[in-house]
């Protein structure tokens, strides 16, 4: 998350374009984290560039939709040939293939919604799965036109109120830890000391 942080905020007047370039190429199956994506952006718009949020929100939301529609167009167009090259061997072997098909012919936008929120090219192979699998293309694009609404915006926010508040956010996390190791540091000096008088009261005993 870093690298692209970092990246973003480097060139941050051109930041939506790199957004929604860097996300079509997710969309190519080209192992960029889109989920990492959104998240720099938010916290971008919420520390460093206000003024850059619905540019960001609007380019992350339209990008995440097309790269879906990239690749549910790759999985249409290659069918199974699709398992001929070895990296979709790996990501998209045929028991994972078959059991989103089913999924998707079963509950449809549901699948799209949950799908969405699953990260580690779980997306993609949904996607891939439901051009290979001739679904109704029109169908597709309308039920994830909602399912990407609801996912984009909500970790869109999500990431944006976590940096608007990161300051509090951090110093809370700093006092639970406080807390966490006094609690554990007066646990472990209770439990030498049961232990201590223990082995005295045996001591003694004998």
């Amino acid at each position: 998350m870093d690298q692209i942080f970092t990246f973003l905020t480097d060139n941050l007047a051109y930041s939506p374009q790199i957004v929604f370039f860097l996300i079509l190429l997710a969309g190519c199956n080209i192992p960029i984290s889109i989920d990492i994506i959104i998240a720099s952006s938010a916290l971008i718009s919420a520390k460093l560039a206000p003024e850059l949020a619905l540019s960001l929100y609007i380019s992350s939301l339209v990008s995440c939709y097309l790269s879906a529609i990239i690749c549910f167009w790759i999985g249409r167009l290659l069918g199974n040939k699709i398992h001929q090259f070895k990296y979709f061997q790996k990501i998209l072997p045929q028991r994972r293939l078959d059991r989103i098909k089913k999924f998707y012919e079963i509950y449809g936008l549901a699948t799209l919604v949950i799908g969405r929120f699953i990260p580690f090219g779980f997306r993609n192979c949904l996607f891939l799965s439901t051009g290979m699998s001739k679904s109704n293309f029109s169908k597709f694009m309308v039920r994830d036109a909602l399912a990407c609404f609801i996912w984009v915006s909500l970790c869109f926010l999500v990431w944006f109120q976590l940096g608007t508040n990161f300051d509090s956010i951090f110093k809370s996390i700093k006092e639970i830890n406080i807390y966490i190791f006094s609690f554990f540091g007066v646990t472990v000096i209770g439990i030498i000391c049961y232990k201590g008088l223990s082995s005295r009261k045996t001591i003694s005993e004998q």
